[in-house]
Formats: C-alpha cells, structure tokens, sequence
C-alpha cells in the first residue's frame, strides 16, 4: 500500500475546532436542522455530477436517476444518508471536511458573542452545514467515492468532533457519498421513520432531487411475510415532491415553501426579509427567485468573497455564485436564476460576452429594485431592517449604476435634525415633503457620528430657521453625494461648503450682515493678516448665532470625511484652504476685536481657528501649541 492510501489520523484547522465547538452548543435548540444540511449538500453533489455529466456522459449513474437516501438503524441508533453524486477525492475529502477555506474566517470569529442566539444566526450564515451533523452524533463516518474514479480510490472519513479525524483508503463500489451518523444515546427520535419523513417533507421538499427512504411494509399473510423477511430487497418510497420550485406556478408555492427552499440555497438559518419570483417570456425565456436576507452576511465587505445567484441552464445547475447577473451593490441577493436561451456548456468567461446575459441582468437588477421600493411602500418597518442591514452596500450603486441612480436615490435613508434620532429612516422623497416654502435645496452635513454632526456649529442658522438637514454619518457618504449633485430637481447642498442660498435670508437679514461686515472690516482685515498661511479668507458669517467661528470649505472641495479615507489608503490628498467665517457678535470675538496687544491677538486667534478645525471634525496640526495657547487665555 502506497502512503497515500494509509490510513491517517490528521488534526482540525484551529478554526474548525472552534466552530465545532460553537455550533453544538449554539444551535442545540434546533438541532433537526442537520437533516436540512445534509441534505441539501447532498443535492448539490448531484447537481454538479449532471454539470459535469454534459461534458463526460458517462459518469452518470448507470443504472437509476441521482437520488439521495436515508436509512435509520434503531439498533445500532445510526442514520445513513446516502447520493449517488459527484463524491470526494481524498485531497477533496481533506480540504472539505478538515478545514474552512474561506476568506475572513478569523473576522467571522472575532464576531462571536457568546450569545447562542445571536451566534446561530452568525454560524448559520457562514454556512458550515456539513458540521451541524455533530450537533446529533458522537461520531460521524464518511464514505465517498469521486465519479470517474476507480472503486479502489473510495475515502473513508471518521471524526467525533473533537482535535482530528481519520482518513484511510477503502474499495467503494459506487461513486457518491454516504454519510453515517452514530447518534447520540439521546437522539433517538431521530431513527424513527416517521420522524425523519416529517423533517424531510418540512424542510427538503422542494429539493429538485428526490429524497428516498425504505418504503413501510404492508400488511401481509404469514407465507408472504416470511418470503418478505428472507428478501435482502427493500423498496423505497419518494418523501418529498422533487419538483424544482422556482418552475413551479408561484399560486402553488405556499409561503413556508419559499422560506426553506431561502434557507437551502442561501444556506442561512434565518428566514429571508422578503422575495420576488418571475417567469419571463418573450425575447428572452428565463425564471429568476430572488430573495433579500434579514441580516448582513459577516463577510459582506470582502471584495474576494464570492456572490451572485445560482444558474440553471434548462432546469440543469450551472454553477454557484454567478455574479454576471446583478450588480455588484446588489451582492447580498441570493435566489436562483434557470434560463432556457443559454447553452449547457456556458461557462463564466462566456457569460461576461454574452448579450442576453446582459439583458437579464439590466432587468433582474429592476427586478430587485423594484422590490425594495414595494416593499420601502408596504411594510417600512421590513424596509428600516433591510437599510439598517444593507444600506450601505446599494449606496455604491449611485456611482455604479447611471441608468438606476433615480430609482435607487427613492431607496436611500437617511438621519435627519427633524427627527432629532440617529437612525437611519428619513427618505429624499419624505424631506421634499417637508421643505419649508420658497426653500431651494435639499440641504445635508456629513460627519462621522450623528452626535458631532448635530453639534456642528454650521447647523445654528438652520435650527434657528427650523430648516431640516440631512445628517450623514456612513464614510461613504461623501463619495456618494460626489455623484448624487440633485433630487427630483432640487439640489443636494453641503451646509459646510459654499455660500448659503440667498432665498433663505430676508432683506433685513441680508442688511444686518452687510452693516456688520463694514463694521468689522478691521477685525477681519487683522485676523486674515494673523491667519493667511492658514485659510483662504475671513468673512462674517450667515450661518453663526452661538459660536465664534467656523470653517466654510469650497463648493468643489474635498470634505474631511473623504480626506480622511483617502489618507487611510495611502492617497495624496490635493492641498485647499478653506474660509474662516467669523461672528462679530460673539464675546470672545468682541474680545479680540479689543485687544491692542498684537502677541495676546495672535494667540487667540489661534485659538478660534483651533476651535473651528475641532468643531468639524478636523485634526489640529500643533495640538501641543493649541493647548499652550488656550491655557495663557484661561489663565490670563
């Protein structure tokens, strides 16, 4: 024998033990979900066998269809779930079934709590189904036979869930995989037929493979009982329909037949938020089912994790994650998507060139969007819980997607200062509403929580006016608002940046600050002198009524919020000094407007500037040299 064929015993991948240990107890109050697990992985190795079959034919079954069946032993107390599928080489066996080879497992960890509740939904989303089997066993025996391999290259796969597993070469006459689970001593209810027959129907039944179990025995006389007995032949039954659902009339699929058949394909735990199922004909010949999940998966903002929908080409699985139909801010759709106009033998190269392709996307991405404005209209509080989720993951559809920006700003939510809350509920189409007569522009500030972004000092003239501002707090909100200039015809303005709107301002209004500013011609004129290096000009302000100042950038200058991500990922930021508008009125203005003594005049000015730089978020240059000067002042 060979020393690949020797039998090994291999240690788990640190992170395995983890999640083992994690999911026994963290889902043991719902612990039948590994029939669904199995099952549905099950399924999928006989999808791909049919992929694989198109282009090698003879990796077929030879004799039957794919199927999968369950065996329950109530002496031995042990199941045995069996598919006539793709199977496992050893490496295969090895990669699969020792470690998690994804992207982010450690960040997946970290989030944890402790919390059972809260870690199942996390497991569940991670998709660790195979594992869940531990949940009900001591131990768990794998025997698995890759199609196309020799019946000499079958694996044998032994763990109890604990530090390692054994893996040793068997002769395996069919290719496929059976997997034995040697239950716990109390799990009993799971060898009872009936038993498994209801969780099959409950969670299994729109599986597209049919799911078998040894058929019960009728009632016979005494002859026919004992030639039944001495027969090694069992009959098995088909439990669940065996119908593909998404082909199916969407008036026959009840509710909870959506929601498992969510679970199945997007391997989640949860229920999903909600769902869209279609059949399209015409030009185009395709059925797409569309779900939107409860909860953000954990690794959301990996760029290498991978997305997009299951393709079926004629009712035959293609391949997972086909990402060619929606865009990349739609990727926390899950569903499926059967054409009937692709070929069998499409592959992902030939799906980035091919023009139905494209036309399917263009409309399965309406398809999605269209549903989230249903549903942002029918039930907010779903829609609320998608955005809280989601919402920034289809905010970078503003940038991305020209021909969607209209519909996809409908969707957008945000804080605002009328509902003094920082949760995000407050649509465009809500403030339009609420637009005081006469006001031009949708006005917004960003910062980087909802607190410092009330606080800004920008904000006095707005509150005082009761006009309503935006407040937006994620870091990609500036990047978005770069792309999103208007509204429904009104612009989107930064209070921060640029000259107020005019319109907003009475004549005596516009008159006090013209009497002020020839007032206080000398004071501005002395601050510019002190503050020149520093900022473009110093004007008297429109937007102050309690603070002393406040920095006013350009209206095509780069926000802190922006700059800030920029320098985090190493970018030269380009170099713009911003405007000092000051409040004469203010005491310690009046102060300085006072002081005869150049050096005392240098260092509050200083000290206002610093206070401005601070009030926006900003970061002081000297903060040593700032906390000097503020302290002469306090003690002066």
């Amino acid at each position: 024998m060979t020393e690949t064929m020797q039998k090994e015993t291999l240690g788990f991948q640190t992170e395995v033990k983890q999640l083992l240990h994690l999911m026994i107890h963290s889902l043991y109050s719902n612990k039948e979900i590994f029939l669904r697990e199995l099952i549905s992985n099950a399924s999928d190795a006989c999808d791909k066998l049919r992929f694989e079959s198109l282009d090698k034919p003879e990796l077929m079954p030879s004799q039957g269809e794919l199927s999968i069946t369950i065996d329950a032993d109530k002496d031995s107390n042990t199941i045995r779930i069996s598919d006539n599928g793709i199977g496992m080489s050893r490496e295969e066996v090895i990669e699969n079934l020792g470690t998690i080879a994804k992207s982010g497992t450690s960040q997946f960890l970290e989030q944890l709590s402790g919390d059972q509740k809260k870690d199942a939904h996390l497991i569940g989303q991670f998709g660790v189904g195979f594992y869940s089997a531990f949940i009900v066993s001591k131990e768990v025996e794998v025997l698995t036979r890759r199609a196309g391999a020799s019946e000499a290259e079958g694996v044998r796969w032994v763990s109890k869930g604990e530090g390692d597993f054994t893996i040793e070469a068997i002769e395996k006459k069919e290719p496929g995989t059976t997997i034995i689970l040697h239950l716990k001593a109390d799990e009993t209810e799971f060898v009872e037929s009936y038993r498994l027959q209801h969780l099959i129907k409950k969670y299994s039944d729109h599986i597209s493979i049919p799911v078998m179990m040894p058929k019960a025995a009728e009632p016979v006389d005494d002859e026919d009982s004992k030639e039944a007995t001495d027969s090694d032949d069992v009959t098995y039954e088909r439990i669940n329909s065996a119908k593909a659902l998404w082909i199916r009339s969407k008036s026959d699929v009840s509710d909870d037949e959506y929601k498992e058949f969510y679970k199945h394909v997007a391997h989640d735990f949860e229920e999903p938020l909600m769902w869209s199922h279609n059949k399209v004909e015409g030009k185009l010949d395709y059925t797409s089912l569309i779900y939107i999940p409860k909860r953000a998966p954990f690794d959301l903002w990996d760029r290498d994790a991978k997305r997009g929908l299951k393709l079926y080409v004629q009712r035959v699985f293609i391949m997972d994650d086909a990402e060619q139909f929606l865009p990349r801010y739609l990727r926390f759709a899950r569903g499926v998507v059967d054409s009937n106009d692709l070929s069998l033998n499409v592959s992902r190269e030939l799906l980035q060139s091919d023009k139905n392709v494209d036309s399917m996307k263009s409309a399965l991405t309406k398809r999605v969007l269209d549903m989230l404005e249903k549903q942002s209209k029918k039930a907010e509080s779903d829609y609320n819980q998608f955005w809280e989720a989601f919402g920034q993951v289809l905010k970078e559809g503003i940038g991305e997607d020209f021909a969607n920006k209209d519909k996809i700003a409908k969707l957008l939510r945000f804080s605002s200062t009328h509902e003094n809350t920082a949760n995000q509920e407050v649509s465009l189409g809500q403030y339009l509403e609420r637009m005081k007569e006469g006001q031009q522009n949708i006005y917004f500030i960003t910062g980087e929580s909802y607190e410092a972004a009330v606080s800004s000092p920008h904000l006095e003239v707005f509150k005082e006016k009761q006009i309503e501002v935006l407040v937006m707090t994620d870091r990609i909100d500036e990047w978005m608002l770069s792309h999103l200039s208007e509204f429904d015809g009104k612009k989107l303005q930064d209070v921060t940046k640029g000259e107020l709107e005019e319109s907003e301002f009475t004549e005596e209004e516009k008159q006090a600050k013209e009497t002020l500013e020839k007032e206080h011609a000398s004071l501005v004129e002395r601050i510019q002198n002190v503050l020149g290096a520093h900022v473009n000009e110093v004007c008297v302000t429109s937007r102050l009524k309690e603070s002393p100042a406040c920095l006013v950038l350009g209206e095509h200058d780069m926000g802190n919020q922006l700059k800030q991500i920029l320098k985090a990922a190493g970018q030269n930021i380009p170099e713009s000094k911003p405007t000092l508008e000051i409040n004469p009125l203010h005491p310690l203005l009046k102060r300085m407007d006072a002081e005869q003594d150049e050096e005392k005049f240098q260092t509050l000015c200083d000290i206002v500037h610093g206070q401005a730089v601070l009030a926006e978020g900003g970061q002081l240059k000297n903060p040593a040299s700032f906390v000097k000067n503020l302290n002469s002042l306090l003690i002066s």
